[in-house]
């Protein structure tokens, strides 16, 4: 099996591909469209004259427009019925029809929760099942997929069975799986568990919860992080693993920056998890979450060695090195 290597690139990420980016890559998630008056809005995104050069630098190139993200809203009231659903699904139709998409990928952040400050209903759960279906017969052989949040709150939320049947692949955002809601200073998106941890979500928890709530092993793509977690007032214990923090863990540095400022720099050690197969940085305040190019080797021999589809990262603008994406193509024969 030929394993997916997915970016999730914005309008920045688009314009700072390269021709090893492209061919490296086996597809792009544009990011995003979002929904407007209950129809898929595309205005967003400024980079349709650069698809061109994607398919010349990679002929084979999957090109797939991600919809939504974090806080943005219109899901649950758009699924909310059968009209709405056909609606929205007839508008991506169009849309990929128009700029001559692969396929849609919708990142619904989250069906029956309002944690990102939108709109959600209990019946989302079976209107998500609905709208997906609705996408499965107007892309016809295009690609659906999903990106789902990597924890019991979506697959509780969800008839990951159903969906999983309507989509070709369903990537899970393993990142941010402690992150803006946790004071306790940890890996944002682990391979395993640290020592101690026995709660705390990982890679490979979520593709087994996932795998469990109906997910075929070889639809599953897991997630790799090109941006860090920050979290601040940490103990100097442990070099601040798993140590209570003043702060959540707040977005922080792209890897290029991490690497230009501070790995081994302005007073950051580095440290190697061994149990969780984690790289982290310390400065006896500040504790840093991230992925490195060890890390994400290991995640995608771990995919391999589990059977699944691929890894996907976010967000290609964060490492203007090339170096994560760089990593994983060496690892999975691309490029």
């Amino acid at each position: 099996m030929k394993h997916f290597l997915i970016g999730y690139a914005g309008n920045a990420g688009i314009r700072m591909m390269t021709a090893q980016d492209a061919r490296s890559l086996s597809h792009i998630n544009l990011a995003f469209g979002v929904i407007r008056d209950g129809l898929l809005d595309t205005s967003r995104l400024t980079i349709w004259d650069s698809l061109h050069q994607l398919r010349g630098w990679n002929p084979d190139i999957r090109i797939v427009l991600s919809v939504g993200g974090w806080t943005a809203g219109g899901f649950s009231e758009m699924a909310a019925t059968p009209r709405g659903i056909s609606a929205f699904a007839d508008s991506c139709g169009k849309a990929m029809d128009l700029y001559g998409l692969d396929g849609i990928d919708i990142d619904w952040e989250y069906p029956c929760s309002s944690a990102a400050g939108i709109a959600s209903n209990p019946a989302d759960k079976v209107n998500f099942t609905a709208l997906m279906r609705a996408l499965r017969g107007v892309a016809g052989d295009r690609i659906v997929s999903i990106a789902a949040g990597a924890g019991p709150y979506f697959t509780r939320n969800t008839e990951m069975d159903k969906v999983a049947a309507a989509c070709d692949y369903v990537q899970l955002m393993t990142y941010d799986m402690r992150g803006g809601f946790d004071r306790q200073a940890g890996h944002h998106t682990g391979l395993d568990a640290s020592r101690g941890d026995e709660d705390g979500m990982t890679v490979r928890r979520a593709v087994e919860l996932f795998h469990k709530a109906g997910v075929p092993r070889d639809k599953i793509v897991i997630g790799a992080a090109f941006y860090s977690r920050k979290w601040d007032g940490v103990p100097d214990v442990n070099h601040g693993l798993l140590q209570p923090a003043e702060s959540v863990g707040n977005y922080g540095p792209g890897y290029d920056k991490l690497l230009a400022e501070y790995i081994d720099k302005n007073g950051w050690g580095s440290y190697w998890d061994e149990d969780a197969k984690a790289p982290f940085l310390f400065n006896g305040r500040s504790f840093i979450s991230y992925d490195d190019p060890r890390s994400v080797t290991l995640k995608c021999r771990y995919l391999k060695q589990e059977g699944l589809r691929g890894i996907m990262y976010w967000e290609h603008a964060s490492d203007n090195t090339h170096t994560l994406l760089g990593a994983m193509a060496a690892e999975l024969g691309r490029g």
